[in-house]
Order: C-alpha cells, then structure tokens, then sequence
C-alpha cells in the first residue's frame, strides 16, 4: 500500500509542471477575450499594455519582497540586463505587437499563430545550445517535422480563410453589446498585416523563454524575477504608450471593462502566471514550456464563438489543426 502511494505521489509530482502550463493557457485564454473586448470598447491598445504591468508590478513587487526575502541573490547589472530584456520581449514588445494582431484580425486567428512559439523556441533553444537537435534519434525528427507543420499551418492560417464553419450558435455578441463593432476582417490586407504582427509577437515570446532559461540559471527566485520584469516591462510599456497616445482620456478607468482587463491580465497573467511559466523554464527548460500554446487556441476558439460571435472557417480550422500538431 505505501508502495503504490509512494508512486502515485510520484507521478503527481511528474504531473506538476504539466498540469502547471495547462491552467497557464487557461488563464491566457481569458486575457485573450478580454483583450478583444477592451479594444472594441475603445480602449487604447498602448494604454492597455501599460495599464497591464503597472498592475502586475503593484502585485509582484510586495509578494516577492515578502516570499523571497531571505533567499533571493544579490543583484547585478548582468541580472538587471536579462529582467531588461525579458520585460521587453516577453512584455512590452511582444504584447503591443499581439494586442495590434488581436484588433487587425480576431482572439481566434491571434491565439493560432501564438502556437509557432514552440516552433521558434525550438530553432533559437538549438542554436544557443539549451536544446540538442538530435536529428537520428525520434524525438529529434519528431521535432523538426513538428516545426515545419507548424509553419504550414500558420501560411494557411494567414492566406486562406475558406468557409465558414456553423457548430453552434448562442446568439451572444460581448463587443456588440458594448456599441463597438470592429469591421477589419473582410480586409485581406489588414489580415494580413495583423498576421506579421502575431508573429513578430511570436519570436518576442520565444526570445522571452530563451532569456528567462538563462536568468534562472543565475537569479533562481521565480518571484523576484518576475517581479524585475514587470518592472521593467511597466517602464518601457508607459514611456511607450505615453509617447503615441495623446488623448489624456484613455488613461481613465472606470468600474468597467477596462479596470477589469487590465487588473485580470496584470494580476492573474504577468503576475501569477508568468512566475508559473519561470517555474517551469527552471525545472523543465524553455521549449517545455511553449508546447503548450496550441491549447490555448482551443480555449479562445470556444469561448470567441461563444460569447464573442466569432465565426470558424475551414482555413482557420485546417491551420489551426497543422498548428496543434507540434
């Protein structure tokens, strides 16, 4: 009997980063919905940002003084370049580019092409020596086919939209309802672009996973570190913001769908999920941590057509399908 829950412990214990990166998507997903629904509302995309790793620092900040205290390492300025980086790679840069994908084209067609990261972190994780090719054994070949259908499945995501695609219908339409309705996706050449926007959004977050493997390495204090790059991303983020918007008016937040964006997307995402991801990166390295994207596709796609009105297309559907086979 000890044996067998000794074992069942055990697997538990193997299950953790898994079921980790699982509730992470989960969560994502949701700062996807709430993306699209803060924009259509009117809502800077800028200011969003910024709102979002202000958030995020108010929340890490105190937590990570309070947890860490005694066991966090002197900083340094090698320390304080990476937390630069990663607050821009895996913060402003890489959510103001997804956030203009998002807009341009839909939750459903951005979350998609968020799942070329595993692609990409596999290619830059090679390159730098955290991941080893391998390219006679199985899993080295399973890897590189699983990179090029990848890449297949976001050239049809991104060229062919196909027909559309009836499951269900609930009748229920969030950014209708708040009086904003967006009229971008019949545009090829928007779609397009949005498309080159996701995936510069895409290698931000590979470069992201890359750095975070490294900063572990030195600063292993998941807190703390993540508290620097909400930090750093709140800075660059608000001095980004502040330079392109003008109207005074869209810093204002109100009991709305705007406080609710930017406080769910700081609190729960850059806050409590990214310290899960840096978690994850430390125990089981950055290309782990990125082959879960595809399931954060299928979160978004349920709930866009079920409370967003977002229809599915057999191109979307196909790329997509490519897309969750790495």
């Amino acid at each position: 009997m000890m044996m067998k829950w000794g074992q069942i412990c055990n697997l538990i214990h193997g299950l953790k980063p898994a079921l980790t990166m699982v509730v992470v998507q989960v969560a994502f997903a949701g700062v996807n919905v709430f993306y699209k629904l803060a924009a259509n509302n009117g809502m800077s995309l800028r200011v969003i940002v910024a709102y979002r790793f202000i958030f995020a620092t108010a929340f890490m900040v105190p937590v990570a003084l309070i947890l860490e205290r005694k066991s966090r390492p002197k900083l340094n300025l090698k320390i304080l370049f990476q937390a630069f980086l990663c607050g821009l790679f895996g913060g402003s840069l890489s959510q103001n580019l997804y956030l203009e994908s998002l807009v341009l084209t839909s939750a459903t067609f951005a979350s998609a092409m968020a799942n070329l990261v595993p692609a990409i972190t596999f290619v830059l994780s090679i390159s730098i020596g955290l991941e080893k090719l391998g390219i006679r054994t199985r899993a080295g070949k399973a890897k590189v086919l699983g990179s090029l259908i990848g890449i297949g499945g976001a050239m049809i995501l991104t060229f062919y939209r196909g027909v559309e695609i009836n499951i269900w219908s609930t009748n229920i339409n969030l950014i209708r309802s708040n009086g904003h309705v967006a009229s971008l996706h019949a545009d090829p050449g928007k779609r397009f672009l949005g498309a080159l926007f996701a995936l510069g959004s895409c290698f931000g977050y590979a470069i992201w996973l890359v750095i975070q493997a490294k900063m572990s390495e030195e600063y292993p204090c998941q807190f703390s570190s993540t508290a620097l790059m909400c930090v750093m991303g709140a800075i660059q983020a608000v001095v980004f913001a502040l330079c392109m918007e003008k109207d005074w008016s869209q810093w204002k937040l109100g009991w709305n769908i705007r406080l609710l964006t930017v406080a769910y997307s700081g609190i729960v995402a850059s806050g409590l999920m990214v310290t899960l991801i840096s978690w994850c990166v430390r125990t089981r390295g950055p290309l782990f941590a990125s082959i879960f994207n595809p399931l954060m596709l299928v979160v978004v796609a349920i709930l866009s057509s079920l409370i967003l009105d977002e229809k599915l297309h057999l191109g979307r559907s196909n790329g997509g399908e490519l897309l969750n086979k790495f």
